[in-house]
Parts: C-alpha cells; sequence; structure tokens
C-alpha cells in the first residue's frame, strides 16, 4: 500500500520555509522538504489581488503522521491560511516509498 503523501505549503522567505522544514524533518513528522525559492504568486486575498514572492516547500510525509504534520505545520507557519495541499502519488519508487516510511514516525 502506498502511504506516501506530497505535501506543498508556501512560504514567505526562505528562512522561514528552512526553519520550518528542519523542525518537522527533526521531529519526523516528515521524512525531508525541498525549498523551492523566487516563486510568484498571485491570489485573491480579502477582496483584493495580491502578488508575492514566495517559497514553495515540497514535504515528503505518510498518511499516518498526516494529522501531527498538519497541526504542527499550522502552528509554525506565519501565514493566517497557510496553503497546505497534501497529494498522493499514484506511483513511486518502492524503495523511496519504504526510505520515507522508516523516516516518519
Amino acid at each position: 500500500m502506498n502511504d506516501l503523501l506530497i505535501v506543498l505549503c508556501t512560504f514567505p522567505d526562505l528562512g522561514k520555509a528552512r526553519e520550518t522544514g528542519t523542525a518537522l524533518v527533526e521531529a519526523q513528522l516528515a521524512a525531508c522538504v525541498n525549498l523551492i525559492p523566487a516563486v510568484e504568486s498571485i491570489y485573491r486575498w480579502e477582496g483584493k489581488v495580491e502578488t508575492a514572492a514566495e517559497v514553495l516547500a515540497v514535504f515528503k510525509t505518510t498518511s499516518g503522521a498526516w494529522e501531527r504534520f498538519e497541526s504542527r505545520l499550522k502552528e509554525l507557519h506565519p501565514y493566517e491560511v497557510p496553503e497546505i495541499v497534501a497529494l498522493r502519488p499514484e506511483e513511486v519508487n518502492p524503495a523511496y516509498a519504504r526510505w520515507v516510511g522508516e523516516s516518519v514516525v
């Protein structure tokens, strides 16, 4: 069974993304996180169209850790309404999925 989740989350800057990603990996709520700087986001907030430079974090976790992962991410995140989108990949290298499962408690 595929237990792997890919979680996308944007942050206001690299420092906050790195701090949050490190905390989640250290707590074994995520196996790893990739930080992708220089993302431009266009969105509607409080009735206005806004643009912002952000950092996209791509977390790898498991469905078994999802509730704890999401709760901790919300605690650490500076946004009032953080983007937290979990995706279940259809196909995953079995060795990689096993590594993620062994890395997350």
